[in-house]
């Protein structure tokens, strides 16, 4: 910092460690080895976001569900909202659906990745949503309510992975012919500890019963810190499971060439191949 402050001003001369990072809470955690990795939490967010949801609310003269829920998460594991037949919203309703989903969706970027799917489904219906839909929606501001309390640790530590289970020896030059990885133009050089990078991906086959197309479901760590995260509808209707999981195969075969190339180009060191694990068996 004291080379930063030699060229740059620093802010009322004050350095001292991040609290705050783009909405997030910033502060160390304690790993079970005794040493110490950065952490994000949503919970000044959330609280913020949950308080601006029941003012709203308010307005209307209602309040946010309180109620006894039947289920733990979000939404109800059964609920599907492409079969809600209820009233569409209209202008002020469609835009309060709009403004809700935005809110959402930026709290899964703070770290709440425990409503990713919840938020990616029914933002599907920002068009043109029904009260049910936006009845959903309290549900899941409801359930950050009850939960704020989230926390994302960028854990350093290489994770222990079984190489056993990969065809490392196998011959695909008949079928990709001799290929070389992609590197950036000018990378510069690598420096510090190589890390691995691991893939973990789903589909949930025809999960949307009227249109039948399923949905993909990506993470994406960097020895075993999560820095990214993918939940979307596929956009072709597969006929079988096998075809549903190839296709988020493929999505996050191009994440993972992404990502390989965005950390090159800022000198990471790679360590071996991204390993891609799913559920197949």
């Amino acid at each position: 910092m004291a080379g930063i402050a030699s060229h740059f001003e620093i802010k009322n001369d004050e350095i001292s460690e991040p609290k705050i990072y783009l909405g997030a809470d910033v502060k160390k955690f304690q790993l079970p080895n005794g040493k110490f990795a950065w952490s994000l939490t949503a919970n000044t967010y959330v609280k913020n976001a949950v308080s601006t949801v029941r003012k709203l609310l308010a307005e209307d003269g209602q309040e946010l569900k309180t109620g006894n829920r039947k289920h733990k998460g979000p939404l109800p594991p059964d609920y599907k909202p492409e079969l809600d037949t209820s009233e569409e919203c209209g202008p002020e309703l469609t835009s309060r659906y709009q403004q809700l989903i935005g809110i959402l969706r930026w709290a899964v970027e703070l770290g709440r990745i425990d409503i990713i799917i919840e938020v990616a489904l029914m933002s599907q219906y920002s068009i043109s949503p029904r009260v049910g839909h936006l009845e959903a929606l309290y549900l899941i501001f409801h359930f950050l309510w009850k939960n704020p309390m989230r926390r994302l640790v960028m854990d350093p530590i290489e994770p222990e992975i079984d190489e056993s289970v990969f065809a490392h020896n196998t011959d695909w030059t008949e079928l990709y012919g001799d290929v070389m990885e992609e590197d950036p133009p000018k990378m510069p050089e690598p420096l510090g500890e190589p890390v691995s990078l691991n893939s973990f991906v789903d589909a949930n086959h025809a999960s949307n019963v009227i249109t039948r197309r399923s949905h993909s479901g990506i993470f994406e760590f960097v020895n075993n810190a999560l820095i990214a995260a993918f939940s979307k509808k596929q956009n072709t209707v597969e006929s079988s499971t096998y075809g549903s999981e190839l296709v988020a195969m493929r999505i996050a075969r191009d994440r993972t060439v992404a990502m390989r190339i965005k950390l090159k180009s800022i000198g990471v060191p790679l360590k071996g191949p991204t390993n891609v694990l799913c559920d197949n068996q």
